[in-house]
Parts: structure tokens; C-alpha cells; sequence
């Protein structure tokens, strides 16, 4: 095993919260605070690193990015042993966790499992972790479908999950929105300006960042942004619940997969339903000018002219458009 010049061994922890509550933020910075003590107060060990993924789904190794920092310091020889909460917060799935744990061994570094007591480096540390590893994979398929039974249940009842910020509101402490009136004064302009207006989102973003006023995300405003607010129904004061959904770790956004529901006078709301369905009409009505504008010219071939290897119809295409050397052809798609 590696140590450093004085015998001691380079001891990193890595911990994990799985969602983004205050209470687990808090379970987050005292895991932190724990392992700094813990190997602060072990005379054989020296600090090596607190790794910490704050917010992330333990179901899968993507996006992991402390977790792969501290893969690469082992790598490159800087961590002797690792410690961490339990195998739930190392990894849920058994084969990420049983090809990491044995990659690390392979360089002689342990992986310490304080719940199960499993350190890696032991001759019998193999058949304990496989069994815990699978028992964890399995109480997090349970526990998921159970989270997911709850939401459909809350779903079917009218009660809103709602997610960290919604801009020109604030969640109450009983998962409540309340109008933020700064935030909802700029929500009515961007609105207003809209749909009395031949004013693009972008140009609405524009002069919202040439005002200094911090966008949703705290930065500068962009288009995408402005018509995010534009077309979602909660300014008005309903709520479509169940817009996305998860399965097998991954968030979707629901096309049908999942019943949708839709909740009436959830909430106050921050413009009429008559103003939030005229600002529907505009941004309908330039999307099918955008569309009819960019409708293809036809010719007196198009759609006649089919290709005898593949069976495609062949497109009109132009090139040096607009030069003196301009040339028409014929392409198989």
C-alpha cells in the first residue's frame, strides 16, 4: 500500500446527498465536517480529500464529477484508502460498484464501507460486498417504485411537487407559491411587451439584460428563458402536474408515457388566462410564419424523379446560389 514519507496512509472520504432539500443540504456539509474530523483525529492517517456530489442520483456513474476526480487522484497514486457512509452513497448499482472497487484494488487502494463494515484490501471483502452491493441495488428499485407510487398519489390528489425556483415566485414553507413582486413585475412586462408588440424573445431578453436585471438563473437573460415564462401555465395560476417523469434514473419528458394532470386555481396567479392564451396566439402565429416561410420552392420535377438504387425521391439543390456560376442539380436524399 502507498503511504507518504512518515508511514502515515492518504486518506480520502467521499459522501453524496441524492436530492435538493434543505435538510439533505444539511446532511451534505455535516458528512463533510464528519470526515475532516474523523481522519483529522486518526494519528495513522492524513487528510487526502473530501470528495462531494451535492444533488445527484446514486443510481447511475454519469455526472458524477467529484466521484471521477477522486477515481483519477487514485489513479495517479495520491489516495491510499477510501471511506465512505456505506455502499448506497458509493454506488447503487452492484457492477459500477464491484468494477470500481476491484480497479482500486487492483492499485492496492481500500475502499472502507463504515455501515457494513467492509474494508476492500481483506481476502473475504469480495463475497460480503457483492451480497451488500446487491441488496442495496434491490432497496433502491424499492424504494424508487415507492417514490413513485407516492407522486402518482399526491399527483391524483391536486398536490403540487414543485421544483427548487419557479422565477417570479418563492415556495412557502407548506409547498405553497407566493408571488415574488419584483420578479413578477418583470414577468408582466415580458408578457405585456409580447403579445401588444412585433417583439421577438430575443430582443425582449435583450433589453431585460441591458436593464441589469438578474435572470432566472442569476446571469444574463436568454431568449430560451423569456419563452420558458411565456408558455408555462402557472402564471396564470393552474398547474400541469407530472410534465416529466423517472425511470431507471433518467428523467424523461412525458409524451403520454405517464397520465398528466391538471390542477385549477392551484396558486396566484401572476397574469389573466387571457393574456397567457393571446401570448399562446403570437407565439403560434410566428412559429407558422416562420414555418410557411421556410417552405421549400417546387419544380416541375419535385417528387417525380425516385432513385433506382435506394428508392428515395430525389431533392432539388443549388449551388453558388445567387452567382454567375450558379448550377441546379438533382440528389438522391
Amino acid at each position: 500500500i502507498h503511504s507518504t514519507h512518515d508511514g502515515k496512509k492518504r486518506v480520502a472520504a467521499y459522501c453524496r446527498v441524492s436530492t435538493d432539500s434543505e435538510e439533505q443540504l444539511n446532511s451534505y456539509e455535516a458528512q463533510k465536517s464528519y470526515y475532516t474530523q474523523k481522519i483529522a483525529d486518526s494519528p495513522d492517517w492524513e487528510m487526502a480529500g473530501i470528495y462531494a456530489d451535492e444533488g445527484i442520483s446514486g443510481t447511475s456513474m454519469k455526472k458524477r464529477t467529484e466521484f471521477k476526480k477522486m477515481i483519477t487522484a487514485c489513479k495517479r497514486g495520491h489516495i491510499d484508502l477510501i471511506i465512505t457512509k456505506s455502499l448506497s452513497r458509493f454506488a447503487r448499482n452492484t457492477v459500477d460498484c464491484l468494477d470500481t472497487v476491484r480497479l482500486l484494488k487492483a492499485n492496492g487502494i481500500g475502499v472502507y464501507f463504515e455501515k457494513e463494515n467492509i474494508n476492500t484490501l481483506n481476502s473475504d471483502s469480495e463475497l460480503y460486498l457483492t451480497i451488500a452491493a446487491a441488496i442495496a441495488e434491490e432497496d433502491l428499485t424499492r424504494y424508487s417504485n415507492n417514490v413513485a407510487w407516492s407522486i402518482k398519489d399526491r399527483f391524483e390528489r391536486g398536490e403540487m411537487i414543485l421544483g427548487p425556483r419557479l422565477y417570479g415566485y418563492r415556495k412557502t414553507k407548506d409547498n405553497r407559491l407566493k408571488v415574488h413582486p419584483e420578479e413578477a413585475s418583470v414577468v408582466r412586462y415580458i408578457y405585456e411587451t409580447y403579445i401588444q408588440g412585433d417583439v421577438s424573445t430575443i430582443k425582449i431578453a435583450d433589453e431585460l439584460t441591458k436593464r441589469q436585471i438578474p435572470s432566472p438563473n442569476g446571469g444574463e437573460w436568454r431568449n430560451s428563458q423569456v419563452l420558458y415564462i411565456l408558455r408555462n401555465e402557472k402564471y396564470y395560476g393552474d398547474m400541469i402536474l407530472q410534465k416529466t417523469f423517472k425511470e431507471g434514473g433518467t428523467k424523461y419528458v412525458n409524451k403520454g408515457e405517464r397520465v398528466r394532470y391538471y390542477v385549477e386555481n392551484s396558486h396566484e396567479p401572476i397574469v389573466s388566462k387571457d393574456v397567457w392564451e393571446k401570448a399562446q396566439e403570437v407565439i403560434a402565429k410566428r412559429a407558422n410564419a416562420k414555418l410557411i416561410g421556410a417552405q421549400q420552392k417546387t419544380y416541375p420535377f419535385t417528387g417525380l424523379i425516385v432513385c433506382g438504387c435506394c428508392g428515395s425521391i430525389y431533392t432539388h439543390k443549388v449551388n453558388n446560389s445567387g452567382t454567375i456560376s450558379q448550377a441546379n442539380f438533382w440528389k438522391c436524399r
